[in-house]
């Protein structure tokens, strides 16, 4: 009896650890956190869902290179379901289940949204700051528009002040040659020929925390327009790759999460098309920076 009720015990023992801590399986990374809030709710949630919002998939491998078929290479990847790149912001969890109009809570990026809109910066949230950022993201269609300084909006400020002139600061090396410059810092890429822009600048993300995009100078060594992650046997679609099993490819979900991709580029899908036609094999690549949160 005593054997019996000491086995029941650690069965039950084991079944608590099993349900309790996170599995990390063969080739995967366990998630980054979410960056996180201030006050009680420190998690922070999609604030709509999205049945995309999936892992990426990557291929972290160098994958085994071959010369497509013109028959394979003549087959488009499929388009994105509708609403696939929305831009939907991470929310402390009590504001999305509250469905706040307007968020009390102090955003992980409250002084850079801020000193973007020129409110004081002072990194707290008041009524006045809520008013001002829920009309940015009303007009970028940022949702939900609740006033809260998240990942999204503060990449969509990025986006928008890099649309100009992305090499400003004068970060990416201005080369004779075309050069696929990837800024982790800002969460964008583009490509120049000298110091025209032939693409972009568009939105990206890039490797998470243990997966990180390398940095440093690279070379598009293979594209391949159908390409199937070896890692999650998923569409990589318009891959470009440079780096080992690091390539530019779209991905059919959302690039705009608080976590990273297993260190390739993710594009949406009409971005990573126009990119199919302007990068050659041989094309130099340029990334520096660092991802935030990585």
């Amino acid at each position: 009896m005593i054997s019996r009720r000491i086995a029941r015990q650690s069965a039950a023992v084991l079944l608590v650890a099993v349900t309790v801590l996170p599995v990390a399986t063969a080739g995967t990374a366990v998630a980054e956190p979410a960056p996180p809030a201030s006050g009680p709710e420190a998690e922070l949630v999609p604030g709509e869902y999205q049945p995309w919002q999936v892992d990426t998939p990557d291929q972290v491998l160098a994958p085994q290179v071959y010369a497509p078929t013109a028959e394979e290479d003549a087959v488009e990847p499929a388009d994105a379901a509708p609403g696939t790149y929305d831009l939907v912001e991470y929310v402390p969890l009590g504001d999305a289940v509250a469905r706040v109009a307007c968020t009390k809570s102090r955003g992980p990026f409250q002084r850079q949204v801020e000193r973007w809109l020129k409110l004081k910066v002072d990194g707290k949230q008041s009524k006045g700051d809520c008013k001002v950022i829920r009309a940015f993201q009303v007009e970028q269609k940022i949702k939900p528009a609740i006033g809260f300084a998240g990942p999204v909006t503060w990449a969509r400020m990025q986006y928008l002040s890099a649309r100009e002139n992305p090499n400003a600061a004068k970060k990416c090396p201005v080369r004779s040659y075309r050069v696929a410059c990837v800024d982790l810092t800002r969460q964008i890429t583009w490509v120049q020929k000298g110091k025209k822009v032939v693409f972009g600048p568009v939105p990206m993300r890039s490797g998470r925390v243990g997966d990180r995009t390398r940095t440093g100078w690279f070379k598009v060594y293979w594209k391949h327009k159908n390409h199937v992650s070896t890692l999650y046997h998923q569409p990589m679609p318009y891959a470009q790759f440079f780096s080992g099993g690091q390539a530019f490819h779209a991905v059919y979900g959302s690039i705009f999460t608080t976590v990273g991709s297993m260190g390739c580029v993710n594009l949406r899908l009409g971005d990573a098309r126009k990119l199919w036609g302007v990068l050659k094999k041989g094309d130099r690549v340029y990334v520096w920076g660092r991802r935030a949160g990585g």
